[in-house]
């Protein structure tokens, strides 16, 4: 005889049951650090409340318990909030673990030696290129340093607009507007998915950058770079371009790319 009945979930263990605060706990917090972003990068107690969808003393509590880790921060005279040290730890902890940047090692160094400029790979982290390798020419008298965890202009820079081009649209929150208001800059992106290179020009403070697209899977994962001094590289671009577009192709290659 079959039941009427509609079978049911079996019920959660007390040690399941447990777990569910936990559980609570660790989205809520998820849901507080993602409320900062780059353009809002500090924000009230209200705005974190209205992310959680709770109470502001349920909030409060929140902000005390993650203060207490060193993962946000509270600057008592402008009564705002914002993400604490423990934050950049953790993000170089994340970018070091990026396959592309173990991957791109050997061919940084390949391309360092070819070009003798500084060699830098960025990756996309939501809203804008961000510096997660570099070499630079210790050779040089006066060298070129790009800083690591650098934040580049996601339509200004070489690296962005390689990114620009290849992206899927929806994942470039700004290209929408950018190309509507600047078609020169749409033209751009097309010479780019043309050529397979980003060439920063006009010179912005006496550097150069060259930058060409990394792949795996089908998709752009990072953009690899050249930054040097205008005058150093003016009578080597093509030979720079060359040797960049090389190494964007070996290391998208060993990536699983074609």
């Amino acid at each position: 005889m079959v039941s009427d009945n509609p079978p049911t979930e079996p019920l959660p263990s007390e040690q399941e049951t447990k777990a569910f605060p936990v559980i609570q706990a660790v989205e809520r917090a998820a849901i507080m650090l993602a409320a900062f972003t780059p353009q809002r990068p500090r924000i009230t107690l209200g705005e974190i409340t209205a992310a959680l969808g709770t109470s502001k003393a349920t909030a409060h509590r929140y902000t005390k318990a993650l203060r207490d880790v060193n993962l946000i921060r509270f600057d008592a005279g402008e009564v705002l909030y914002s993400l604490g040290p423990q934050i950049l730890t953790l993000a170089a902890a994340a970018r070091a673990g990026l396959p592309v940047i173990k991957s791109a090692e050997v061919h940084m160094e390949q391309l360092l030696r070819e070009v003798r400029e500084t060699v830098v790979l960025s990756v996309w982290d939501g809203e804008s290129p961000i510096v997660v390798a570099t070499n630079d020419n210790t050779d040089q008298v006066a060298r070129v340093t790009v800083r690591v965890g650098a934040r580049l202009s996601p339509t200004a820079s070489a690296q962005g607009r390689v990114f620009c081009a290849f992206l899927p649209p929806e994942d470039v929150p700004m290209l929408r507007t950018e190309i509507h208001s600047n078609l020169e800059f749409a033209d751009e992106l097309e010479r780019i998915r043309a050529t397979l290179v980003s060439v920063k020009s006009p010179v912005v403070n006496g550097l150069r950058t060259l930058s060409a697209p990394v792949f795996a899977g089908g998709r752009v994962v990072a953009a690899l770079a050249v930054v040097a001094a205008s005058v150093s590289v003016s009578g080597d671009i093509d030979r720079h371009i060359a040797a960049l577009k090389r190494t964007a192709e070996n290391l998208s290659r060993d990536l699983g790319q074609g």
